[in-house]
């Protein structure tokens, strides 16, 4: 492959290589980042992303393509709230750099950037007025390395240097005594800790292996792995293994008391701080305690339980075999019973249907009522001409 690049003089936008060469970014996320970190701050603040997408040509999927591809990498944060006037406002950040949860939100409030270094204790202190102090002549400098001594001698050394039996030679002064040599102090034996001393804790790189049994209670080993998938819902939920098996007996307590997986799920996921989690342990451990629902002992209202049917039988009625579903000791289905009990009264017959009048009949008893009433044309024929 042959390349030729000319760096340009004016209008670029100067682009990370951590961006660039990302493999988890797709292609139209790194051109949406360089695009809107090539824009002026007034151009880049004044149109949500979205619009941003579309002055780039960008269709609605792949626009939410790169949208989660930025999301999931930390380049890309949002903040929904409900204003006052019940309307929901959503607000954005698009980094150039991957941020966390919290370094995001002190990038919105304007705390601190995230690439700048913490402020040491104090604050800077003027410089005294003056020339800087000279050295003198007559003052010992101080040297990088102090010099060295010479070796101590053994006795054996100092023998061989004088007579052999201990007499001091030409150039040492006769008021010199040689300082006996003092035995090196010997090192006292470990104690042996006593039945009763404590055994000192493990740290954390003697701590022993995590043990990969899963606990026996099924309960609990499916609320360790329910707490161990919350990392799935919410990237400030991440929990280790040692860290889930400790809150996976509480988490247990609510299955126990009746609350589905879902549900469980849903209280520790459901609205969490604005400003982020800053200890999952912590903040799951809380809400476990806190939401304990109330233990079931009896059920709840309006819900009598239900009866449990039995085995399929033969049905001992007439006609073709056939079989039911009993609810209690009965041997005849529900046709054959009512049937039974048909025959068992002949003489219960229903009532006959009474017999509608005809509208003559009505006519005739309406005139019948009231005899005083004088006939006219428009009212038709005579109720005697009918």
């Amino acid at each position: 492959m042959l390349r030729h690049a000319i760096a340009p003089v004016s209008a670029y936008t100067k682009a990370a290589h951590s961006v660039v060469r990302h493999r988890r970014l797709t292609s139209d996320a790194k051109i949406l980042v360089l695009h809107v970190q090539g824009l002026p701050e007034s151009a880049a603040t004044a149109k949500p992303l979205g619009e941003h997408a579309v002055d780039l040509g960008m269709k609605p999927r792949a626009y939410q393509k790169a949208k989660e591809s930025l999301t999931a990498c930390g380049y890309l944060h949002e903040w929904r709230w409900q204003g006052d006037r019940g309307r929901w406002i959503t607000e954005q950040l698009l980094a150039n750099i991957p941020l966390g949860r919290e370094e995001a939100a002190g990038v919105r409030d304007g705390d601190r950037s995230p690439t700048v270094r913490e402020p040491m204790v104090g604050g800077p202190t003027p410089p005294k007025p003056g020339d800087s102090p000279q050295e003198e002549d007559g003052e010992k400098k101080n040297t990088p390395h102090p010099p060295t001594e010479e070796p101590s001698r053994t006795p054996s050394q100092r023998t061989e240097d004088g007579d052999g039996d201990g007499s001091k030679g030409e150039g040492e002064g006769e008021g010199e005594v040689q300082a006996p040599e003092s035995p090196a102090p010997e090192s006292p034996a470990p104690e042996s800790p006593g039945p009763e001393s404590p055994a000192p804790e493990p740290t954390a790189l003697e701590s022993p292996a995590i043990e990969s049994t899963a606990p026996a209670d099924p309960r609990l080993a499916q609320a360790e792995h329910l707490l161990l998938s919350l990392r799935r819902e919410h990237r400030d939920l991440l929990l280790g293994v040692r860290e889930a098996r400790g809150l996976a007996a509480m988490a247990a307590e609510w299955l126990r008391r009746g609350i589905t997986p879902d549900d469980l799920r849903h209280a520790l996921t459901s609205h969490l701080p604005r400003t982020g989690v800053h200890s999952a342990v912590g903040f799951l451990r809380h809400r476990l305690t806190e939401k304990l629902p109330q233990e079931r002992t009896e059920p709840p209202l309006g819900e009598a339980p239900r009866p449990v049917p039995g085995a399929l039988v033969d049905c001992a009625g007439p006609g073709e075999p056939h079989a039911f579903r009993p609810l209690g000791d009965e041997t005849h289905c529900a046709p054959c019973r009512r049937e039974t009990a048909r025959k068992a009264a002949p003489g219960a017959q229903p009532p006959p249907r009474a017999e509608r009048p005809t509208w003559r009949t009505r006519v005739a008893d309406a005139f019948a009522a009231r005899p005083d009433r004088t006939w006219s044309a428009l009212d038709g024929p005579a109720p005697s001409a009918l």
